[in-house]
């Protein structure tokens, strides 16, 4: 259940224009992120993790830079990478939690949205694993009205790994973890300004 095409556009406008006059550094990368769609804050995500060589979960300052610099986020300039930096780096260590980053980043987000978010996951990781996967979409998502699948062109299998796909970054794996879940949904949940219009949409989508 992606962003309708209007609503990312929407969201895009609407984080430009924000970005304009937007002071805060968290909030304006956050707005940097969002200008690009639903999507920007786990492609951010994703180019943090690509980084991360030894797998610490943890960013050093000139790893931070490039990625704000290789993820093309021209509106963050060196001065305010380094504030935003300083910032995260609460205990003064010289790293911050990429984890921790993340969340502080993403947009705020009610309660209720969160848990919807969560039980739409987990409806959809039947093996319980934390990740999902083809195997897990089988019987929870049904594809028979995908125009590809009724034309022939496809398989059951070959819908549902382009369904994971609009969900997952860059390297489109074939698996979706919560992380990433969570970062897609907050990108179209700031997309979504009416909390009942996002449960209807969850409910929906998910039938939960």
């Amino acid at each position: 259940m992606a962003a309708t095409g209007r609503a990312t556009r929407e969201l895009q406008m609407k984080s430009q224009k924000a970005l304009q006059t937007a002071t805060d550094p968290v909030e304006r990368l956050r707005l940097a992120c969002l200008a690009r769609g639903a999507n920007g804050i786990k492609g951010l995500a994703r180019t943090f993790k690509i980084m991360d060589d030894d797998e610490n979960r943890s960013l050093d300052q000139k790893e931070f830079r490039k990625g704000l610099h290789d993820y093309g986020l021209v509106e963050i300039t060196k001065e305010q990478a380094d504030e935003l930096f300083g910032l995260f780096d609460k205990d003064g260590s010289g790293s911050i939690d990429f984890d921790e980053f993340l969340v502080k980043l993403r947009p705020p987000m009610s309660q209720a949205r969160r848990n919807l978010i969560h039980k739409a996951f987990k409806k959809l990781d039947k093996s319980g694993d934390g990740i999902v996967t083809v195997e897990d979409l089988h019987g929870v998502y049904n594809c028979k009205k995908h125009p590809k699948y009724l034309s022939g062109e496809w398989t059951e299998d070959q819908c549902l790994r382009q369904f994971l796909d609009s969900f997952d970054s860059d390297d489109k794996d074939g698996k979706i973890t919560q992380e990433e879940f969570d970062n897609y949904y907050c990108g179209v949940s700031a997309s979504v300004d009416n909390d009942a219009y996002f449960d209807l949409m969850m409910r929906n989508a998910w039938k939960l």
